[in-house]
């Protein structure tokens, strides 16, 4: 017996009284191939994370070193016209954006699914635009938007009659024409997404409904929107982050007056952008980056409160 045990202590079996059982060799293991992503991602976001609340609390200007003023950088963003401005295009970009975009999705997704003649095909050219480099399509789009002879969509409007349109050099027009540009590069997406959902609804259900004698829209109410809810959730939040974050299509579209004209598609990116590597105001501009994240958590943890599962 005492051999036996010698044996097992030897060899580091479970209860022999020596070495390590088997699933602590287990969670060694998986913290083992765990700790270089979970180091790399310290490192990478939570680290930076922390440094921007740091320098938010700052005066830097790249030459001397952070000087702490405390809240002075939050007073004077609150205090600032320009920020208002800049926070209620973001918020117009984010209320009308993300509906728009949505509905857009599923009604082209659910008619989409519907069709047998080259389906593949059509839905590669519906995904083909958010593939497209960001910059590349902006340019296209304020090509598009130009005056006659060279705006092809101002040509157009002579065609039919119809009077010429500023787009993007009028304060009016100019944020709900780069807005456009923003849900038409987004909606290949939203609609593979929402197809994958659809394609996800087993196939009883519809038959058990119309054999009940339900119609289309009531399948459609009662059947495929509550069972799609879990893919719209993801979809809203992941549609709102990006329009709260857009920037690519106002800096390219409005390059000669980034944000322009006269602010009035300037999103919050783009004013930390310019606060940070025009003026050189790094503490200001953590702060506007504080005040974005803030922000993203806040939408974020809302939206999935009130779309969350009611049990």
């Amino acid at each position: 017996m005492a051999a036996i045990e010698q044996q097992g202590a030897a060899s580091g079996r479970p209860g022999s009284g020596g070495g390590l059982s088997m699933r602590t060799k287990r969670l060694l293991w998986v913290w083992s191939f765990l700790a270089v992503p979970i180091l790399f991602y310290t490192i990478i976001r939570f680290y930076p994370t922390f440094q921007a609340f740091y320098l938010s609390l700052t005066s830097w200007d790249l030459v001397r070193p952070p000087k702490l003023v405390w809240f002075a950088n939050y007073i004077k963003l609150f205090k600032d016209p320009q920020f208002w401005k800049v926070f209620k295009n973001t918020f117009t970009y984010l209320i009308i954006g993300t509906p728009i975009s949505l509905v857009l999705a599923f009604t082209i997704a659910f008619f989409l699914d519907r069709v047998r003649f080259m389906h593949n095909f059509i839905r590669a050219l519906y995904f083909l635009p958010f593939l497209t480099t960001a910059a590349a399509m902006a340019w296209v789009w304020r090509w598009f938007y130009q005056p006659p002879p060279i705006g092809v969509i101002n040509d157009v409007f002579g065609m039919l009659g119809i009077p010429q349109q500023p787009f993007i050099r009028s304060t009016d027009q100019a944020l709900f024409s780069i807005m456009v540009t923003a849900i038409w590069a987004g909606l290949g997406f939203q609609i593979i997404i929402f197809m994958a959902g659809l394609r996800a609804i087993p196939g009883t259900f519809y038959e058990a409904a119309r054999i009940d004698g339900l119609g289309e829209w009531a399948i459609l109410r009662k059947i495929t929107l509550p069972l799609l809810k879990p893919t719209t959730v993801f979809l809203v939040v992941f549609s709102s982050i990006g329009f709260l974050r857009i920037f690519d299509q106002v800096y390219n579209m409005t390059t000669n007056d980034p944000g322009g004209p006269l602010g009035s598609t300037k999103p919050l990116v783009l004013m930390i952008y310019q606060t940070a590597f025009n003026s050189y105001a790094m503490g200001y501009a953590a702060a506007q980056t504080v005040v974005l994240f803030t922000i993203l958590l806040i939408v974020s943890l809302l939206q999935l409160w009130i779309l969350r599962e009611k049990k």
